[in-house]
């Protein structure tokens, strides 16, 4: 009959993802008359824990480059924005133990601009980024133990009988009397 112990480790009690979509505006320095390109650089971001959510505050840089005076000149308007989440994470059939909580926040798919457009006078634009987050605590794993120990192998040395006898034959000398 096998008894039971109980381990403490660290493990993962929450996993999920999200998609986050975010439209905003800017203003730009003239007129823009044509939007030829937005990126999303710097993505800084931090996840905690606020009651039974998980926080995440973050911020990018919006880098939009636009033509403007009917085409004839560019100009890049950058903005930084700021967001704050809050998610909650769905929890695993385990139980943290001790109530101190590690949140890990990965980016799963970096914030990229999916629409821009020139309305009344300003830019708008639409950013979309996927997150994925993990609360990790202290549970408990209860495993069955097996009381018998393992039998040890005998290890013998592989021998290989046809050496052998041709060694015998060539190192016994037949007048070892003499």
């Amino acid at each position: 009959m096998a008894s039971f112990k109980e381990i403490v480790t660290k493990a993962v009690i929450g996993k999920g993802k999200k998609t986050f979509t975010t439209t905003s505006s800017v203003v730009p320095n003239c007129e823009a008359t044509t939007i030829l390109g937005c990126w999303v650089i710097n993505h800084n971001f931090k996840g905690y824990k606020s009651g039974d959510d998980v926080t995440i505050e973050g911020s990018y840089d919006i880098n939009i480059w636009y033509s403007c005076q009917n085409d004839t000149k560019t100009e890049v308007v950058n903005k930084t924005d700021t967001y704050k989440e809050v998610v909650k994470v769905p929890r695993k059939n385990t139980t943290n133990i001790s109530g101190e909580e590690e949140i890990i926040v990965r980016s799963l798919k970096q914030p990229s601009c999916t629409k821009v457009e020139i309305v009344d006078g300003k830019i708008n634009y639409t950013i979309e980024k996927e997150l994925g987050i993990e609360i990790v605590g202290d549970t408990k794993v209860k495993i069955a133990i097996d009381e018998n120990e393992d039998e040890w192998d005998l290890i013998e040395d592989e021998v290989n009988t046809e050496e052998v006898k041709k060694q015998i034959d060539e190192e016994v000398q037949e007048d070892f009397l003499n």
